[in-house]
Formats: structure tokens, sequence, C-alpha cells
């Protein structure tokens, strides 16, 4: 996880970068992190690095939207 948060905070810092630029990068670690997880959970921690950026987007909209 640290991982994660290292590249994030990366990639954030990095000039001219796009969130769909820093999305990508962040689903790509997490696809690689899932490499070290036992065999029975690496389908599942491959299905939550796949969602697309607008999937994304969609999702993170429908909660800012819901809260007060």
């Amino acid at each position: 996880m640290s991982k994660i948060l290292y590249s994030l905070l990366v990639s954030v810092s990095l000039a001219g970068c796009s969130g769909k630029a820093v999305y990508d990068n962040m689903q790509r670690n997490a696809r690689q992190e899932c490499v070290g997880v036992p065999p029975a959970q690496y389908e599942e921690c491959i299905e939550r690095s796949t969602k697309s950026y607008e999937e994304y987007k969609r999702d993170r909209a429908e909660v800012l939207k819901s809260e007060p």
C-alpha cells in the first residue's frame, strides 16, 4: 500500500499530470501489488484494480453528490 501512496505523491507532484494519468498510474501499481497476494485472492485483487477512469469519475461524482 505504501508503494501506491508513494506513486500517487510522485504523480501528483509532477507538473502537467492529468487526473487520468494519475489514476492510471495508481491502477497499474495496484495490479502490481496483486502479484504478492495469495492465489485465492488474486482474481478479486485484479478486479478491484480494473475500473476505468470514466467509471471512477462517475462513482466519485455520485459519492460527492450524496455528501451533505
